[in-house]
């Protein structure tokens, strides 16, 4: 009896819910809200975090494919739908690796004491950008060991950073004020635009949905990989956000260098130590963007080939790898990188990290709606897994995640109280956003138009071979 295993088990499947989601990196713009973060964590937490994980499991088991987030839309919507949604959740990959590819340099030259010039600050983020496209272009099969290593190497990271912390606070005292009505949330509009960073930190679980093909039972390992996963995520979120709140003053916490700077304070020096969670820091942030590309990649390409995206999207290698789409994110970071230096705002890994934040912010607003409809319309299909609860709680379930999406989106573009730093920092996310939305619904029609015309040919050359055969009868 010759029957081949699969390679991705469940503990893989849980690793990797642990690598995409678990974004370190982003731990330092969410912590910089301030103590009521503890507040905001636990109110997403419960509010769009676990809804968003049961949803997941739902459609996940009872869509099975390489689609994900674009099968189940398009399902609900049709076509088109699918194929905004796919542009957008694709569009956010290459912005975000450019991002990181920033702070690759820039933690890299902090943890060796090294100043990098342009020239080898560039070099040092392209060889960042296609060290990630070329592990990415690999299947999950030949990678998993790449998630697996980083998914401890972030647990180790995060719990070095939380034990700290409470040693930094028990030995020296905290940093910020953790009592009383500091705790609670403060309702301003600069304070609520972040918590769009919070909402992103806990997106990734249907990355884990793709996959399926390459489990043993995916209709009990995915439910169980987001559950277990997303209890881990839950907890060293909660842990990273103390650690880091106790060693650094909210107005000094860096969105870029926070988390070696928390390291850095709570030991006195730039150590053996320090460095050596630099180093892990780094290799996370290269294989959290081949653990995204996972996902992203398949999702763009499965829709290229169903005229949705373009079809350079649907471009693959011998092994069925979704290689287009990966050497597209790949000169679209280029370009990126090469161009940073030269933009007027010295922030770049903010600027960067913003936009792709609410690019990926966007395409989840279709997702709790397609839920919703695809629960109404299609109820008779098989749901090996199912979200609990009656009318209210699947209306619950799908709206109030809804309106927090959208309400994060419009707070984290709009210069709501019109200051000068509000415009300097939110008019190029909105210029973006809106110039992101043009250019997708110009791309998705040249998809549908590349397919109208390909049928039309494929019509023609029926009909030619047709009358060739009426004629050679004659």
């Amino acid at each position: 009896m010759n029957k081949q295993k699969k390679k991705f088990r469940l503990f893989d499947a849980v690793l990797m819910a642990v690598v995409v989601v678990l974004v370190v990196e982003s731990a330092a713009p969410a912590a910089a809200i301030g103590p009521s973060q503890f507040f905001w964590w636990i109110f997403l937490l419960i509010l769009f975090f676990i809804p968003y994980g049961l949803i997941s499991s739902e459609l996940g088991t009872t869509y099975v494919g390489d689609g994900g987030l674009y099968d189940w839309v398009k399902q609900a919507f049709g076509r088109r739908w699918g194929g905004r949604l796919a542009w957008l959740y694709w569009l956010n990959y290459p912005l975000w690796m450019a991002s990181l590819g920033v702070l690759f340099a820039e933690v890299a030259g902090q943890i060796f004491g090294v100043h990098f010039n342009t020239f080898w600050t560039i070099i040092i983020e392209l060889a960042f950008v296609w060290t990630v496209v070329t592990l990415g272009n690999k299947p999950i099969s030949e990678s998993k060991w790449i998630m697996n290593l980083a998914a401890f190497a972030k647990i180790f990271t995060i719990l070095s950073l939380g034990i700290m912390g409470i040693y930094f606070a028990a030995t020296k005292g905290l940093a910020n004020n953790f009592s009383g009505t500091n705790l609670l949330p403060k309702l301003n509009l600069s304070s609520l635009s972040n918590l769009s960073v919070i909402i992103f930190n806990f997106l990734g679980f249907e990355v884990v949905a793709t996959m399926a093909d390459d489990m043993d039972n995916p209709k009990k390992q995915i439910p169980q990989a987001i559950i277990y996963g997303g209890i881990l995520i839950a907890f060293f979120y909660l842990l990273a956000a103390f650690g880091m709140g106790a060693a650094i003053p909210t107005d000094k916490l860096s969105a870029s260098s926070g988390l070696i700077d928390s390291f850095v304070l709570m030991i006195g020096h730039m150590n053996w130590f320090v460095v050596i969670i630099g180093i892990m820091f780094l290799y996370i942030l290269a294989s959290e963007m081949v653990s995204w590309a996972l996902g992203v990649n398949y999702v763009a390409n499965y829709a290229a080939k169903d005229h949705a995206l373009p079809a350079i999207f649907g471009k693959e290698d011998a092994k069925g790898m979704p290689v287009g789409t990966g050497y597209l994110n790949g000169i679209i970071a280029s370009v990126l990188v090469v161009a940073s230096p030269f933009i007027p705002n010295q922030n770049i890994f903010w600027a960067f990290f913003a936009l792709n934040v609410v690019a990926l912010l966007l395409s989840y607003t279709m997702m709790f709606p397609a839920f919703w409809k695809l629960r109404r319309d299609d109820a008779q299909r098989e749901r090996p897994f199912k979200v609990p609860g009656g009318k209210f709680m699947i209306n619950f379930m799908t709206w109030v995640p809804e309106v927090l999406l959208v309400a994060t989106i419009l707070l984290s573009i709009l210069p709501l109280n019109g200051s000068a730093s509000e415009l300097a920092n939110k008019v190029p996310i909105l210029i973006g956003t809106i110039l992101a939305v043009i250019v997708g619904e110009i791309v998705v029609r040249v998809a549908e138009r590349q397919d109208d015309s390909s049928t039309k040919d494929e019509k023609v050359s029926q009909n030619s071979t047709h009358s060739a055969n009426v004629s050679g009868k004659d």
